[in-house]
C-alpha cells in the first residue's frame, strides 16, 4: 500500500476490475511498479502478487486498474483464496500522481469488492500508508520484519545435524509432491506459505532466480523432514533465507539451526555480501534464533484489516 489519502477527485478517473490482464496491461503495471519501487525504496507488491500478475488467470485473484484517460495511475490486487481469512490486497499509486485521492479510490474499491472484509499490506510501513489505512477504517494486526546480516565474515557455528539426518539438494519433478506435503504440514498455521500448490511451485521454479543447488532437503530414514530454500537477488547482491520448514514431529532437535547455517554458507559461497529473511514479529522463537545468528531488523511490512 503506497501513500495517497487526499480526498480530491480526479476528473476522468476510472477503476476497471479484471480476472486476467492482457500482456500489454501486465507490462503497464510492471512499469508502474518499477517506478514506485525506485521512488519508495521498497516493493509495493509482493513476490506472490507479482507472480499472480505475470502468470495468467488465477482463481480468486482480481486486478484493479485505475486509469485517467489512457494512462495507468494505480493498481491493486485482491486475493480471495483463503477459506478462513479475509481477502488480502496490495495497492500502489504511481509516484507522479499521488495526492489526488487515487489511493483512497482503490482502497474503497477493494472494500466494496471484498464486502468490507479485507486485509491490506503496507510494505515498508510508510507513515502516509498508515494514514491511508486509518482513513479506510483499517486497523493494524500483523507486522512482518525483514532482517539482514552480513555474510562476510560468516561467524556462525558449523552445522551439526541430528543423528540419522542427511541433507541433499532438491530435484525438480522428483521431490515436488514430498516437498509440498512437508511445506503444508510445517506451515499449517501460516495463511500464505502453507497453502502453496504445485502451480505455485512451478511458477517459482520458472523464475530466473530459481536454483535447485540452493534448495536443501533434510531426510531421515528416507523421509523428508525439513528444508531450507534459499534465493539470490542478483541485482541487489542479496542472498535470502527464502523459507525454512521443519515437520512438527522433527522440531526441537536443532535441525532448523543447522539448515539455516547450511543455507547461509551456500549464499556466502556465491560471493553475496548480505543475507536477508522475513519473519513475523510475533514469532518470538524464530526472531530469537535469527538474532542469535546476527540478524537485525532492516525494515517492516505492516498488514491492516477491517474490524468485521
Amino acid at each position: 500500500m503506497t501513500p495517497d489519502a487526499a480526498p480530491a477527485i480526479e476528473p476522468g478517473r476510472q477503476i476497471q476490475t479484471l480476472d486476467e490482464l492482457s500482456p500489454e496491461q501486465v507490462t503497464d503495471v510492471l512499469d508502474l511498479l518499477e517506478a514506485a519501487d525506485r521512488a519508495d525504496g521498497v516493493h509495493a507488491v509482493s513476490e506472490q502478487g507479482r507472480l499472480y500478475l505475470r502468470h495468467g488467470r488465477r482463481e480468486g485473484v482480481r486486478h484493479f486498474l485505475l486509469t485517467v484517460g489512457p494512462h495507468l495511475y494505480g493498481y491493486a490486487q485482491l486475493e480471495d483464496t483463503d477459506p478462513v481469512e479475509a481477502p488480502a490486497a496490495e495497492l500502489v499509486v504511481h509516484p507522479s500522481h499521488r495526492g489526488r485521492g487515487h489511493g483512497r479510490a482503490l482502497g474503497t474499491a477493494l472494500l466494496a469488492a471484498s464486502g468490507k472484509r479485507l486485509r491490506v499490506w503496507a510494505h515498508g510501513g510508510k507513515s502516509a500508508a498508515r494514514h491511508l489505512a486509518q482513513v479506510l477504517g483499517l486497523t493494524l494486526f500483523r507486522e512482518l520484519r525483514q532482517l539482514r546480516r552480513p555474510l562476510v565474515p560468516l561467524d556462525i557455528p558449523e552445522p551439526v545435524l541430528p543423528d540419522g539426518v542427511t541433507v541433499r539438494t532438491f530435484v525438480p519433478g522428483q521431490d515436488d509432491a514430498a516437498w509440498l506435503a512437508v511445506n503444508a504440514a510445517a506451515f499449517a498455521h501460516h495463511p500464505e506459505q502453507g497453502s502453496l500448490t504445485q502451480r505455485d511451485l512451478d511458477d517459482r521454479a520458472a523464475e530466473p532466480w530459481f536454483d535447485p543447488k540452493g534448495f536443501f532437503l533434510a531426510e531421515k530414514d528416507g523421509r523428508l523432514i525439513g528444508f531450507h530454500w534459499t534465493k539470490t537477488h542478483a541485482e541487489d547482491q542479496l542472498g535470502e533465507v527464502y523459507v525454512i520448514g521443519i515437520l512438527p514431529d522433527a522440531q526441537g532437535g536443532g535441525l532448523g539451526r543447522s539448515l539455516t547455517a547450511i543455507g547461509l554458507r551456500h549464499l556466502a559461497a556465491q560471493g553475496l555480501p548480505t543475507a536477508m529473511l522475513y519473519v513475523d514479529a510475533d514469532n518470538t522463537a524464530a526472531v530469537t534464533v535469527y538474532e542469535r545468528l546476527g540478524f537485525v531488523t532492516h525494515e517492516v511490512d505492516l498488514m491492516y484489516r477491517t474490524e468485521s
